[in-house]
């Protein structure tokens, strides 16, 4: 493929490691509405809108009508998960400093809530990576709507065919490809399958670089 005219990051399980978080504090929600959170749990629950994750968590808990409950209690303690730190997902950091300093366009489009995802950026050392970052809070659709991957396109200034979106869930993957661009998956939890043109194990896979064009950027 040409070189791609941007790179377009999720977040969550993609580019930072807070998948761990989530799922602690999904734990920690369970435990209290009395369930235990199970891999299907966590299968129907990776990359969905607040919407669809209320409406899981109404079913999973045995809570009718609690959605917006169960959601601003999770909130609550994945947010506090987030100040322990966040790690970076395998071969993230480098890839994205080999693409800043080759002067490709770089943004996030994450289906999580504006705060969050800055909160974990930040927590992350990353406050200022990426040229633009949207959230779930800026558009009218989210993912598995392509709303967010056109509108990152749109601000990056380059069409959405010319860009590459990297992501790690079903739902992510429908989104960029439906938005028209290439999309690698990548393989970051057990039993998930992904629909996308190139899946690869890892960030560190020669295959995402050399799609990408890029040579690898020790970080020190």
């Amino acid at each position: 493929m040409a070189r791609p005219a941007a790179v377009i990051f999720d977040n969550d399980g993609t580019f930072l490691a807070t998948e761990d978080a989530w799922s602690r504090a999904e734990s920690a929600l369970f435990t209290r509405w009395g369930q235990i959170l199970r891999p299907e749990h966590k299968r129907e629950l990776l990359g969905t809108s607040f919407a669809e994750a209320s409406r899981h968590l109404e079913r999973f808990l045995e809570a009718p009508g609690h959605g917006s409950r169960l959601l601003e209690e999770l909130a609550e303690l994945v947010h506090a998960e987030l100040d322990h730190g966040v790690p970076v997902m395998p071969g993230a950091a480098e890839l994205v400093a080999a693409l800043d300093a080759d002067d490709v366009p770089i943004a996030m489009a994450t289906n999580a809530a504006r705060s969050f995802a800055e909160k974990a950026l930040v927590a992350a050392g990353h406050g200022h990576t990426f040229d633009v970052l949207l959230t779930a809070d800026d558009v009218p659709r989210p993912k598995p709507a392509p709303d967010i991957y056109v509108a990152a396109a749109e601000a990056l200034g380059v069409r959405p065919e010319t860009c590459v979106a990297v992501e790690d869930s079903p739902t992510g993957v429908r989104s960029a490809r439906d938005a028209g661009m290439t999309v690698v998956g990548v393989l970051s939890h057990p039993g998930v399958e992904l629909d996308a043109h190139h899946v690869v194990p890892t960030l560190n896979d020669p295959l995402i670089w050399d799609l990408l064009g890029v040579e690898l950027v020790e970080l020190g």
